[in-house]
């Protein structure tokens, strides 16, 4: 009898990759039981799912940093979500690691993200305390698109962030670091484009450390990671390059995500998703402020700003929704 094309896959991870690995055949399963799949492992169909779902297109209108861009080439939640995932697999395959499962983690892990970027977030976390983008993307999977993802790929979702305890798994743990690693990149990319900073004004150690260049960056970060993780049970950075990783960070947050927000958009962004709430959350109660905050924080940036402006018409005349 012939194999079918999920068993041979199957064999194969058992036979190539690393004993670091976590296999399909060997994932904690799902909360529903699911006959398997004859083409595809468990893990192979979770990406597929997630690719399919409606969360995942609306990636392609939500603010990654810049809100309402004018230019073409600015990352969205799509590209940058596409940017993590790429990153994801170079280092699981040099690492002899399952590729499909931190891909699969890391389509998923933004799909809870609100509209407008981090400024987004603050504001619904205002609203309704407690709420993390990570987690509302688990919620995504499992109640509002109700995908019945693998453990595997929920714990990674959940905690690709760096507030949270590391994923169980290694590939979950390169989810967490391909998502620094591309959008530190491409968050320069993009302040440079925009005629915010320019390479020189990087700090020094930054760099002399990772390079002056994208393409040089994204290298040394990369190499550096699967050279450090070759061996152990985790996924690590040497102190080198997590420093300068971490200096890059911080000089963003004061002339990027920060600095560059002024107060009139801030306030704009936070009376657009205030009313939306406010408006979906009429009833009141708990139940209402959560049915509220899953409508909203779904929205893409330009769906928000057509349902803010279908309810304020009339309480805010002429003015302009982001300034």
């Amino acid at each position: 009898m012939i194999a079918s094309p999920r068993l041979l896959r199957e064999r194969l991870e058992s036979e190539v990759l690393s004993p670091r690995a976590r296999r399909a055949a060997d994932s904690r399963g799902r909360e529903r039981a699911e006959p398997d799949d004859d083409l595809r492992t468990s893990f192979e169909r979770d990406r597929d799912r997630i690719i399919h779902c409606k969360a995942f297109r609306r990636l392609a209108h939500k603010t990654q940093v810049f809100l309402a861009p004018e230019g073409d080439h600015y990352r969205v939640r799509l590209t940058h979500t596409l940017e993590v995932a790429s990153v994801a697999r170079t280092i699981a395959r040099a690492l002899r690691l399952n590729e499909d499962l931190a891909e699969a983690i890391c389509l998923g892990h933004d799909l809870g993200h609100t509209p407008f970027g981090h400024l987004g977030e603050e504001i619904v976390a205002q609203f309704l305390p407690g709420f993390r983008h990570n987690l509302q993307s688990v919620r995504v999977v499992e109640v509002l698109e109700n995908l019945n993802l693998t453990w595997e790929v929920r714990d990674g979702i959940a905690n690709h962030t760096w507030s949270m305890p590391m994923p169980e798994t290694l590939e979950g743990q390169i989810a967490r670091f391909a998502d620094r690693i591309a959008y530190l990149n491409h968050d320069i990319d993009d302040a440079v484009r925009a005629g915010i900073l320019t390479e020189d004004e990087l700090p020094n150690s930054t760099r002399s450390v990772l390079g002056g260049s994208h393409s040089h960056r994204i290298h040394a970060m990369i190499q550096d990671l699967v050279t450090t993780s070759g061996t152990g049970d985790e996924i690590r950075l040497s102190p080198l390059i997590f420093d300068a990783m971490a200096e890059t960070r911080g000089f963003l947050f004061e002339r990027v995500y920060v600095g560059r927000v002024t107060e009139a958009t801030r306030d704009r962004v936070a009376r657009i998703l205030t009313t939306l709430l406010e408006h979906h959350a009429s009833a009141g109660d708990g139940a209402a402020r959560q049915r509220a905050v899953d409508y909203v924080a779904g929205m893409t940036d330009r769906f928000a700003l057509r349902a803010f402006g279908d309810i304020a018409a009339h309480a805010f005349p002429g003015e302009g929704l982001l300034g």
